[in-house]
């Protein structure tokens, strides 16, 4: 039996399943978590990849191992291959300002969206090379190359025997700001608008092309070229033209695979790649499950007591709502917004109405994220949603109502680490298409009557909200 191996570096942990090549069983797993904040040393990675390949029993009779990981963040290499300063990760929103600089020096939004799929925003790593050449000029002098997170722990795991040895993928290339999804190139002026200098970039392997080999594991595992969390998701969900996924975890994505790319100059959508060759058109809030464990906090419940609350309030919540860039926010793009509370009557200050009010805005949020792909010609005919808060059963009795469909909800499972594993086993076989198994074979269907209403009431307040300060 041959196994392989797929890792989630995610912001907040590392998750390592080890499963069957053929039939995608799970054999075993591990964790290990993150340290808080926008600002990590990726040494923190590697040491918590050790700790989770360990408590999953090791590498060593494993194949193929390929990493998925969180997007956008910012690693900086010297010509030694040593970190120049911490990372700054993707909900880092300090380069918000030096976005703006991009977009207006590179021909205003439609043009980037032209170049890159995107408008900058500043979850890109362009806009965050650009506030390192601001801010920390001597620091940016002295990177060599840039990589992302996963780029990385790739690397390290290959022996990171020289630059030239790094690679990534092109789903996770895309969200950089200067590679291309149409094209499938490096923009390397883009990159030099941002930094102010060249520097070695990742080779992009292409979705199921054999990397350098592993040094961690007995048999010196083959690596895959890996993938960014969205597309690693959508991997091990099988999706295809028509399916959309909403993750709720940290940020709350809504994403769905294409045939053609897609360049929207309003923003709202970000015209990724995705990894099997075809695209992956997202819209990405910073404020998804946090919304559910500040409120639960805010009322002194448990995740279950802030579920039974929600539900024993009224559709609508009597006009309560809670509008939840509580971290600001990228779709839309308000990074130094704050969340607010509409329509509080005496009627509807209660802990049950403050509890529906929040799980309603974070999905109203989302919604209007389908909303914008199907504004960018995307088909949108069958949904899955995934995450930790798809656990949630206020969530997922409120969702149908809310996003206006039928909601299929999986069996939990670690699905960024799982797609990673499915790759994985797709380098190894060296077959055209990647193996039949996926995750979204047994998922649990949720209906509900369409509430417009929530809808339009959110829409009527979304843009009353306050700034805070920088």
């Amino acid at each position: 039996m041959a196994l392989v191996a797929g890792v989630d570096s995610s912001t907040q942990s590392c998750k390592v399943v080890v499963r069957d090549a053929a039939t995608g069983a799970l054999v075993r797993s591990g964790r290990a978590s993150h340290p808080d904040g926008t600002e990590v040393a990726p040494a923190a990675w590697w040491d918590a990849l050790q700790t989770a390949v360990a408590d999953a029993g090791g590498l060593d009779d494993v194949d193929a191992i390929a990493v998925g990981g969180q997007q956008h963040g910012m690693v900086t290499l010297d010509e030694q291959g040593e970190v120049v300063r911490d990372a700054l990760l993707w909900n880092d929103t300090r380069s918000a300002p030096a976005a703006l600089d991009l977009i207006a020096e590179g021909g205003g939004p439609q043009a980037w969206a032209d170049a890159v799929g995107s408008v900058l925003v500043a979850s890109l790593t362009a806009t965050k090379l650009r506030w390192l050449r601001d801010a920390e000029p001597d620091a940016a002098a002295r990177v060599a190359a840039v990589a992302l997170p996963h780029d990385w722990l790739t690397w390290r795991l290959s022996g990171a025997a020289g630059l030239d040895t790094l690679v990534t993928d092109r789903s996770d290339a895309s969200g950089t700001g200067y590679w291309s999804p149409r094209t499938g190139e490096y923009r390397t002026d883009l990159l030099e608008l941002a930094l102010g200098h060249g520097a070695h970039l990742p080779r992009v392997l292409g979705p199921h092309e054999a990397g350098p080999r592993s040094v961690v594991g007995a048999r010196t595992p083959v690596l895959g070229p890996g993938a960014g969390d969205n597309a690693a998701a959508a991997l091990a969900l099988g999706l295809r033209p028509g399916d959309v996924a909403v993750s709720i975890g940290t940020s709350g994505v809504v994403s769905a695979v294409t045939d053609s790319p897609t360049a929207d100059g309003s923003g709202l959508v970000t015209g990724f790649a995705d990894a099997t060759g075809a695209f992956l058109p997202l819209a990405c809030t910073l404020n998804a499950s946090r919304i559910l464990d500040a409120t639960a906090r805010m009322l002194g419940v448990d995740y279950a007591g802030l579920s039974e609350l929600a539900l024993s309030a009224p559709a609508g919540a009597d006009g309560l709502v809670l509008v939840p860039y509580l971290e600001g926010e990228r779709t839309p793009n308000k990074p130094d917004a704050t969340g607010a509370l509409h329509g509080l009557r005496l009627a509807n200050t209660t802990p049950a109405h403050v509890a529906r009010a929040a799980v309603e805005g974070m999905l109203c949020a989302l919604a209007d994220g389908i909303d914008a792909l199907r504004a960018q010609g995307v088909g949108v005919e069958r949904l899955f949603l995934i995450g930790g808060g798809a656990q949630s059963p206020a969530v997922r009795a409120i969702a149908p109502s809310v996003l206006g469909l039928d909601v299929h909800v999986p069996t939990p499972g670690e699905y960024v680490a799982d797609g990673a594993a499915r790759q994985a086993a797709w380098v190894l076989s060296g077959d055209d298409a990647p193996p039949s198994w996926s995750a979204a074979g047994d998922a649990e269907v949720y209906r509900g009557d369409s509430q417009p209403r929530v809808r339009e009431q959110y829409a009527a307040v979304r843009e009353l909200t306050g700034t805070r300060p920088r």
